[in-house]
């Protein structure tokens, strides 16, 4: 009796009318729900997102520089980033274009050998910055409208220790990161992580818009649906 109950009720509910009528809505719906967690989620871990605990990617970033170097950490946000950075290296550079996140670094997350610099990164003139080891950007490129402009920019502007050996840290997401992603694609429906995304990556298009750049990938590893990519 309740296996035929569960049947009927199996049949009035998955069939081809509610799923054309329900998909979007329900599509969306994961969307918001994705959006609200994190945000409520920061709300109870002191503000602080438990990405930061979980996915570990600034120990990743730490790990990846050496001893003395001066790092150039574009996209600093609030400066939790470029602070732990500072433990290693013997200078940090900053630089956010959003003052209120500029602000917040200023005052939670400085010290003496860390300079920060409210400006757009894609225009600003890195000539005034002293040599650098090693730019860092987490979550940054695809913010990015003319990354393969700005990536030039950065190999020829930028005042490099050793010409021979420009290095990148690059952390970004992935499109493939799931097929919820790209089945909302194919809806036109919003698939990105964030609405100031220009894109979100697959391996093959960084690596194409990197050697249009004149960089290649010298090693990278996937985590959490994201590539991290020593480069230079």
């Amino acid at each position: 009796m309740i296996k035929n109950i569960k049947k009927i009720l199996k049949q009035i509910i998955i069939n081809r009318f509610l799923a054309k009528l329900l998909i979007k809505p329900l599509l969306y719906a994961h969307s918001f729900s994705y959006k609200w967690s994190g945000i409520y989620a920061g709300v109870l871990n002191d503000g602080v997102h438990p990405k930061h605990n979980i996915m570990k990617y600034k120990e990743w970033f730490l790990d990846q520089i050496q001893d003395g170097w001066t790092v150039l950490d574009i996209g600093c946000n609030t400066g939790m980033m470029s602070l732990l950075l500072a433990e290693k290296a013997s200078f940090v550079y900053g630089i956010e274009i959003n003052e209120s996140n500029l602000k917040t670094a200023i005052e939670n997350n400085n010290k003496s050998n860390i300079k920060y610099l409210c400006a757009d990164a894609t225009s600003y003139n890195y000539n005034s910055c002293k040599p650098i080891d090693c730019v860092i950007m987490s979550n940054v490129l695809e913010h990015i409208e003319n990354r393969v402009d700005f990536l030039r920019k950065l190999l020829n502007q930028v005042k490099w220790n050793d010409d021979s050996k420009k290095r990148f840290l690059i952390r970004l997401p992935m499109i493939n990161r799931e097929w919820i992603v790209l089945y909302k694609k194919s809806l036109n429906i919003d698939y990105r992580l964030d609405p100031g995304h220009y894109t979100e990556y697959t391996f093959e298009q960084l690596t194409n818009e990197l050697h249009d750049a004149g960089i290649k990938v010298v090693k990278h590893e996937i985590r959490f649906g994201e590539i991290y990519a020593i480069c230079e």
